[in-house]
């Protein structure tokens, strides 16, 4: 609507009531998969946000005849939709009662935010919009995406590191157009947390069933059951690893709540190579964009999820510009259970580390020295500063 504000096109909105209208025949006939948001104009029919957003634009909306400006406004959208929302989404849906509470994707949710808004005031650094002198639907596109953020989470304390992201924020709801379809907005104060009861509330609703359903319930649980299938044995991927004093939670914890100087005395002092291992990996170099391989790491730390237990890992992402193209590197240094490299012991952590060349670390010396690097510089063997990382803990 906002895009629609601004190019003038004339957009309406009809009565609607979910569950009921989605799910009619006329509405199923032209969106048969009963989605919303949905868009209609002399035969087009268009369900996604970003397909809807784009057709209602004019050309200055959508970055003018530049093809530079036009892909700029296009990767930012990109980047909107798949850094920004998964991760907002994750951090607000639960403040909100929508979603259960899970702290470990809640602390990644906001690790990962912090990192793309620190991208994102670089960027703004000397600009007053994303993309040239005036809104464009990058604008737009990253704008409102962050409002749930702005409004149940983002605190003064969280906002502080990023004054010119803030700045465009602001710059950006205070527009007429914007406030036209937003109305004023007030910014968050205290952050909020998991609203238990609402959740419970909601869950109470979703749950509830038709009496015809019970009694089938009911019904089937007074039949036999029948025997359950032996369980597989539990496969100990670790059995060759003698026990050690380094535990790696605390580890974790030091790192994340101790000083500098304490984190790494404990690594000094606590790191047993008989039964840990470091490796540096690196994925060699690409061209692409920058959110493509922000998407690509998201996906390989999901995928990582079930190793989590037995490593911890930074992973940097770099840039290296050639004339308007991006060439990208991923490197990472992990620290794992075991003296070979982790991935090898089960096929299932394997998806993405065929894809990296890996050199174990032997010595303490450059063991405390890549640690330092990666973990508290944020830079890669030679130097080099990151754009970002992704700590992995």
């Amino acid at each position: 609507m906002i895009a629609a504000a601004y190019s003038g096109s004339n957009v309406t909105v009809p009565d609607f009531e979910y569950g009921k209208t989605n799910t009619s025949p006329c509405f199923l006939k032209k969106f048969p998969l009963g989605k919303v948001p949905a868009f209609e104009s002399n035969g087009v029919f268009l369900n996604e946000s970003d397909a809807i957003s784009q057709y209602v634009s004019n050309d200055a909306l959508l970055g003018g005849t530049d093809a530079a400006s036009r892909a700029a406004v296009q990767e930012y959208m990109s980047f909107t939709e798949s850094e920004i929302v998964p991760s907002a989404c994750t951090w607000v849906f639960p403040t909100l009662g929508f979603t259960q509470y899970n702290k470990q994707e809640t602390e990644n949710a906001m690790n990962h935010l912090r990192n793309c808004f620190a991208k994102l005031n670089n960027d703004l650094l000397t600009k007053t919009f994303l993309v040239g002198e005036r809104v464009t639907l990058a604008d737009i596109t990253l704008a409102t995406a962050l409002v749930m953020l702005y409004v149940q989470v983002l605190d003064d304390k969280f906002r502080a590191s990023f004054g010119n992201l803030n700045r465009w924020f602001l710059t950006c709801i205070n527009q007429p157009n914007f406030k036209k379809v937003l109305g004023d907005i007030k910014l968050c104060e205290t952050m909020a947390v998991f609203d238990k009861k609402r959740y419970a509330e909601l869950q109470k609703k979703t749950d509830t069933k038709p009496k015809k359903q019970e009694k089938a319930k009911e019904q089937t649980a007074k039949e036999p059951k029948a025997p359950e299938p032996p369980k597989e044995a539990k496969v100990d991927y670790f059995a060759d690893v003698p026990k050690s004093d380094f535990v790696l939670l605390e580890w974790k914890e030091m790192y994340g709540k101790g000083t500098v100087e304490e984190s790494q005395k404990h690594f000094a002092e606590k790191f047993d190579d008989k039964a840990w291992s470091v490796w540096h990996g690196v994925k060699p170099e690409e061209k692409t964009t920058c959110s493509r391989i922000g998407s690509y790491l998201q996906g390989t730390l999901e995928r990582l999820g079930s190793v989590r237990k037995f490593m911890h890992a930074m992973f940097l992402i770099h840039e290296r510009k050639e004339g308007d193209c991006g060439h990208f590197t991923l490197s990472t240094v992990i620290i794992c259970k075991g003296t070979s490299l982790i991935f090898d012991r089960n096929d299932d952590w394997s998806t993405d580390s065929c894809y990296f060349d890996w050199k174990k670390v032997e010595t303490k010396e450059a063991r405390q020295e890549l640690l330092n690097q990666y973990f508290y510089q944020g830079v890669n063997k030679e130097g080099v500063e990151a754009i970002t990382f992704e700590n992995f803990t």
